[in-house]
């Protein structure tokens, strides 16, 4: 099936459609955190708590057990799973927020003890967790699916794609979720609502790819591409975790994911209140500036996609994309306080852009080919898992520091610095691959096939 273009560029829309879904529902809040905290008692340390919850399931172990389930039971049930989980999470949180949960005994009961975090808060972060859960899981796992669909062909482009479906979530929601607000009367729920309807649209999604990929697998059991019982060398198995651990270019890519991402993903939770201070604009329209965020990053991720096929420069491109990172957050840092205008926002923001579309399309496609294919999810799910536990400390972290300092100057110096480091391990990934030739200066697409 993977033959036919229109088939496997069907599963691309299917499995980032959901990706999309839940990259809005992730972000749904962050246009609207002044709104929040005066409805509903919180401020930016219980917020940056709320932030951090998302991952915090993760860091404990889930995500270890979904690679180990990813591998073992393929892509088509940890893809449901995964929609489920993010489906129930969605729903807590939405409970957790709503007048009616407020009223309740066990609202009271809940906002008891540990005072400092609203009984909203505490519900709101529960759901968060269990979304968190099947929102990485899910990420893997399409990684996963597009490898294995796309596998000897336009690899590095679906990926590009897919990630810029998914970031075009975060263009919708700042827009989305400050006029659906506004049309209820400054509601919080009725923007989460939405964007929770949307992930039962993904589910649905899930469910249809599930029939067509175990179409494609009877396909290559009958060419005898596949068998249906894995052989013992083929067949995963729990042990294989400790090659992954001990292989120090898995190493180098989870600590140049986990320190990149550290300074993107925390960054948007709080960007739009920072432009709103900074610039003195409403949350609105501060919301609007932000979301400039992921154009360009939408229509460059997927030209680097077909460069990464066709040219390679995967490391190179990763450090690149670490240098205009720092460059961006150091002059959010200094540059945009002392010369506050909405046109210098949006391009530190536009251009903040490109450093997200350079280094997530060289980044996973890279994966692949530094890792076996039997233990390629249990890969991703450890990268993953790598990356949440700086994902769930950072908010936090950022939160505080806020609180603390009354504004966004020492924040952005920390977020500078994960990108000095990010640029540290890019070079190591180059000399290690430079070293050891795993190819990752080299295009996807072999020349005979081109």
């Amino acid at each position: 099936m993977n033959d036919s273009p229109l088939a496997r560029w069907t599963v691309l829309f299917l499995v980032a459609s959901m990706m999309f879904f839940a990259y809005m529902f992730v972000d749904v809040m962050s246009p609207l955190k002044s709104l929040v905290e005066s409805g509903l008692g919180w401020n930016s340390s219980v917020f940056g708590t709320y932030a951090a919850s998302e991952y915090i399931l993760n860091v404990c172990g889930f995500l270890i057990i979904a690679g180990v389930l990813l591998d073992k039971l393929g892509v088509r049930f940890s893809g449901v799973l995964s929609a489920a989980l993010m489906v129930v999470g969605a729903g807590i949180k939405f409970v957790g927020i709503s007048d009616w949960f407020q009223a309740t005994s066990f609202a009271q009961w809940l906002g008891s003890w540990w005072v400092e975090m609203p009984a909203s808060a505490k519900m709101a972060s529960l759901g968060f967790m269990i979304f968190g859960c099947g929102c990485e899981m899910e990420g893997t796992n399409v990684s996963k699916i597009l490898a294995k669909w796309f596998k000897g062909k336009e690899m590095a482009l679906a990926m590009g794609l897919e990630m810029a479906i998914a970031r075009l979530g975060v263009f919708a929601v700042m827009w989305i979720a400050p006029i659906i607000s506004n049309k209820f009367d400054g509601s919080v729920v009725a923007p989460l609502g939405f964007c929770g309807a949307l992930l039962c649209i993904g589910l649905i999604n899930f469910i249809i790819f599930g029939v067509m990929d175990k179409k494609f697998d009877s396909q290559l059991v009958e060419a005898g591409l596949a068998t249906e019982e894995k052989s013992p060398e083929d067949e995963f198995h729990i042990s294989d975790l400790g090659a992954i651990f001990k292989s120090k270019m898995f190493w180098i890519v989870a600590l140049l994911c986990v320190l990149y991402y550290s300074a993107i993903f925390p960054f948007q939770r709080y960007a739009p209140n920072f432009l709103e201070e900074t610039l003195g604009v409403t949350p609105a329209v501060a919301a609007r500036l932000f979301s400039c965020f992921p154009i360009l990053a939408m229509v460059l991720t997927p030209f680097l996609g077909m460069f990464l096929d066709h040219k390679g420069k995967g490391a190179t491109m990763l450090m690149i994309g670490s240098i205009i990172m720092i460059a961006c957050h150091l002059s959010f840092a200094f540059l945009l306080p002392a010369f506050p205008s909405k046109g210098l926002a949006v391009t530190l923001i536009v251009i903040l852009g490109v450093s997200f579309s350079l280094v997530p399309a060289a980044l996973w496609p890279s994966v692949p080919k530094i890792i076996d294919e039997k233990i390629l999810g249990s890969a991703y799910c450890l990268i993953f898992w790598v990356q949440n536990i700086g994902l769930c400390f950072v908010p936090k972290i950022i939160g505080s520091l806020r609180q603390s300092t009354g504004g966004y100057l020492v924040p952005m110096i920390v977020f500078s610095s994960f990108g000095v480091l990010a640029f540290f391990f890019s070079l190591l990934l180059k000399k290690e691959d430079l070293k050891k030739g795993y190819g990752l200066e080299l295009p996807n697409i072999k020349e005979e096939e081109k």
